[in-house]
């Protein structure tokens, strides 16, 4: 699948979730990022990393569900891992996908 085609799909997911949680997405970017798979600000700004493209959809809603809880949830403590195990079940497995 073409990159655009991917990215295309991988914004479609990212506001299906958001509908899902309710959550006013303002700006949504897919770019380049070094250091973090996403980043996201209070005013309703969202990046994600590009490289999250080649990764499988359930990575992607891993990265996407964990960015929007921010916005409920600026940390990742009891009530973060409590609704991220809510949307996304045993979600740390996933996690550990990721940090390969």
């Amino acid at each position: 699948m073409a990159v655009l085609d991917q990215k295309h799909e991988f914004k479609n997911r990212a506001y299906h979730w958001a509908d899902k949680l309710d959550v006013e997405v303002v700006w949504l970017g897919v770019r380049t990022m070094r250091n973090k798979w996403a980043s996201c600000s209070t005013n309703g700004h969202l990046n994600f990393n590009v490289e999250l493209l080649m990764l499988d959809q359930e990575l992607w809603d891993y990265v996407i569900v964990h960015e929007l809880l921010h916005f409920f949830v600026p940390n990742h403590g009891k009530l973060w891992k409590s609704l991220m195990r809510v949307h996304l079940g045993d979600y740390e497995k996933v996690e550990a996908q990721l940090m390969k």
